[in-house]
């Protein structure tokens, strides 16, 4: 069994919803690889895969790179994944399995509150994020991730979403008639997507537009 670093939040039809859409994504990620795999949830809400047949070592590894996966056992200076679970001024606690608290410093993400920087890269609770383990409890985000927000605050603009799939997100998108303002739903976890948006879109507007059609926290990102 693989259990990857992304979570099953939500209830009812949309956690049926949510499981379809892993099912499929897992599908294609071991495309023709001769396994059997069945998609399930752990009491702490995250996706565990279980996988069986010849290339099941290869299917474990796919999955493993493509979302990263949660661990009982750290390695000083190794990188790992956890979901951002809660945030304060001083601190990020990510859910890596246990909690691992990352502080301002280890964020790595210039100045201000932890609070403050969470809502400058716009950050929703849940979303996966890469930390470099230290044994002393020094931990820190892992340079991708650090790469990869500040990527974002150079772009044209994002709105990060929780608690829906990236179809769900593309279909409120739609209803809003905003479709031709954005680029992409970029899926970030399985319930976390980040709405990229077209150079002459306005982030705060597209979030007013499509707030009331996702019960989700919705997060902009202004460059």
């Amino acid at each position: 069994m693989v259990v990857l670093a992304t979570k099953c939040y939500v209830a009812g039809e949309a956690r049926e919803r949510a499981l379809d859409g892993m099912e499929s994504l897992v599908a294609d990620a071991l495309g023709d690889l001769t396994v059997e795999a069945e998609v399930g949830v752990r009491e702490d809400e995250f996706v565990a895969v279980t996988v069986t047949g010849d290339d099941a070592p290869v299917a474990r590894n796919l999955l493993r790179e493509q979302w990263g996966t949660v661990t009982d056992h750290f390695d000083d200076g190794e990188t790992y994944t956890g979901t951002l679970a809660s945030w304060d001024d001083d601190q990020f606690v990510l859910d890596a399995g246990t909690e691992i608290e990352v502080d301002t410093d280890g964020l790595g993400l210039g100045v201000g509150t932890a609070r403050q920087i969470r809502d400058r890269f716009g950050l929703v609770q849940h979303l996966p994020l890469s930390f470099v383990y230290d044994a002393d409890g020094d931990h820190e985000l892992a340079d991708e991730t650090r790469d990869r927000l500040y990527d974002w605050t150079r772009g044209d603009g994002r709105v990060n979403v929780n608690s829906a799939t990236r179809a769900e997100v593309r279909a409120a998108v739609n209803r809003a008639g905003h479709a031709r303002d954005i680029v992409t739903v970029e899926r970030l976890g399985l319930l976390e997507q980040s709405v990229v948006c077209r150079p002459e879109t306005d982030p705060p507007g597209l979030l007013a537009a499509v707030g009331d059609r996702l019960p989700a926290e919705l997060k902009c990102v202004v460059p």
